[in-house]
């Protein structure tokens, strides 16, 4: 991806917060899009619906999920995955924005990782006390590329470990607008969201969404 295509990407003020090798914070970043983001998300549900997956193991989350791109990312009794077609409508899932695309490149740029077109985007839906268990992102067969996140909405504890699920792990509080970029020697490092206090926000409600943006094919 070209720095060309950002020319016209609005961007606010922001800081930087190194929080690994590979890994960093950048406050604020997605805030001068909010509203233009969280309009994509409303029009994408209404494609291809939140939904509560089912783990392997047959645990229900309580994170709802939809997803954007050319390729999905599923759950079930028979495992993790991405999919080109969304099993709940059975068609394909909505075409990723533009405004997703040129936010998920400028960040990773910003982090220093360069051309980074994701073809996935996981768009999960929090309500007070769901969360995201400790875990890792390995179903994506060019780890090379990073992960980026984008925080909407009510704030969250983001927790931060090394390469092995028993690691100590740093806990950092993302509030809307924050983006996370992890990649390189953090690629594989375990991360969760702890279960979401109450809180409300003007745009969101009670609600926090986040946006995670990887390379799938």
């Amino acid at each position: 991806m070209n720095g060309n295509l950002f020319d016209d990407l609005p961007l606010s003020d922001t800081s930087e917060e190194i929080i690994a090798d590979g890994a960093m914070i950048l406050r604020n970043f997605a805030t001068a899009q909010q509203q233009v983001l969280l309009d994509a998300i409303r029009d994408i549900a209404d494609i291809s619906p939140f939904r509560h997956l089912v783990t392997p193991g047959g645990f229900t989350m309580s994170v709802a999920m939809t997803n954007c791109g050319s390729l999905g990312w599923a759950s079930d009794r028979r495992g993790y995955r991405y999919e080109a077609i969304d099993p709940l409508t059975n068609r394909p899932w909505p075409d990723m924005p533009a405004s997703f695309l040129q936010l998920a490149g400028a960040a990773a740029a910003r982090a220093g990782f360069l051309d980074f077109i994701p073809d996935a985007c996981l768009i999960n839906r929090y309500e007070i006390g769901a969360r995201l268990s400790l875990h890792q992102d390995r179903d994506e067969p060019d780890r090379t590329q990073p992960i980026v996140s984008v925080s909407l909405g009510i704030p969250a504890m983001f927790h931060f470990g090394g390469m092995q699920r028993s690691d100590a792990v740093k806990r950092f509080p993302l509030g809307h607008g924050d983006v996370v970029v992890w990649g390189g020697n953090a690629r594989l490092a375990y991360h969760a969201i702890a279960p979401l206090k109450s809180a409300h926000h003007p745009l969101t409600g009670s609600m926090r969404f986040n946006l995670t943006f990887r390379k799938a094919g």
